[in-house]
């Protein structure tokens, strides 16, 4: 059977992304939440998606913008520990899909490897593989905990917390985390709305190294997975390394795949499709 245009369309970006994957020294891996919904990691897309995830907070009309907030923690902490220590336990048990081997096998073959930039706080990318030290996660980890005050600027692994959540009131039923040096709560080290008490010491040192790495790479090429327009992080970075490194970028999304005029690929697709057919495509 002869293929539609669209799919003609969609065989000739595939081939063109592969060239330039293929002739990069270093490849810039910028994920957004869509990354992980292949693993069975729910993106919250809108209040439809966010509320199928936590009927709980649905019947409470809670919205995810009023939930992961730091005001929750003060005022209702066993909810706020609910919703985030129930991210955690999934977060903990998922295996990361194929397409994280995929992209670390393209890795491997490069002069100068991969780097990471992911808005996700699920430490995927750890799961599947990837070392910390090519890693920035903008938003920081739920895998690491700093005190709600602050009381200071320390910030330690989440690893002893074992959260215990009654799933149908999104409440968290043990004790939740407390900060080792003043007592007081613990929240989660991510940047939340309306959220003054972030530590970002974390982020800026996997920054840094980002940084570094970038003026040791010749022809980086950007690999954009499931990054959306809402909360544009991920996307104004793969814009501003664009700019400033001259970097392709390669914009993987089954919605919102627009890209600037260029060197630039859009691929309409999900994030596992795309990179299993860019691997059948550079095998």
């Amino acid at each position: 059977m002869p293929l539609a245009p669209d799919d003609r369309l969609t065989l000739d970006l595939i081939a063109r992304a592969a060239h330039l994957i293929r002739d990069t020294d270093a490849l810039i891996i910028a994920a957004g939440a869509g990354m992980g919904v292949d693993s069975g990691l729910p993106d919250f897309r809108g209040n439809t998606g966010f509320w199928r995830a936590y009927p709980a907070l649905e019947r409470a009309g809670i919205q995810f913008e009023d939930i992961a907030s730091p005001l929750p923690f003060e005022c209702r902490p066993r909810l706020a520990w609910g919703f985030y220590g129930h991210r955690l336990a999934l977060y903990r048990r998922t295996r990361p899909h194929a397409g994280f081997e995929i992209l670390r096998r393209w890795a491997s073959s490069k002069l100068n490897g991969a780097f990471v930039f992911s808005s996700n706080v699920d430490g995927q990318f750890q799961a599947a593989g990837f070392g910390e030290d090519r890693l920035v996660e903008c938003h920081g980890s739920l895998n690491w905990l700093q005190c709600l005050k602050p009381c200071g600027d320390d910030i330690w692994p989440a690893a002893r917390f074992e959260p215990d959540v009654d799933e149908s009131a999104c409440e968290l039923l043990n004790e939740p985390p407390r900060c080792p040096h003043c007592g007081a709560l613990a929240r989660p080290n991510v940047l939340m709305f309306d959220d003054a008490g972030w530590i970002p010491d974390r982020r800026n040192t996997q920054t840094e190294r980002l940084e570094a790495w970038l003026g040791r790479s010749i022809r980086p090429v950007v690999i954009e997975i499931g990054a959306g327009m809402a909360i544009p992080s991920v996307r104004n970075f793969s814009a501003l390394v664009g700019r400033t490194h001259d970097a392709p970028l390669v914009r993987i999304n089954p919605r919102e795949a627009g890209v600037a005029p260029g060197l630039n690929l859009g691929l309409p697709l999900g994030g596992l499709a795309a990179l299993v057919a860019l691997d059948h495509q550079l095998s």
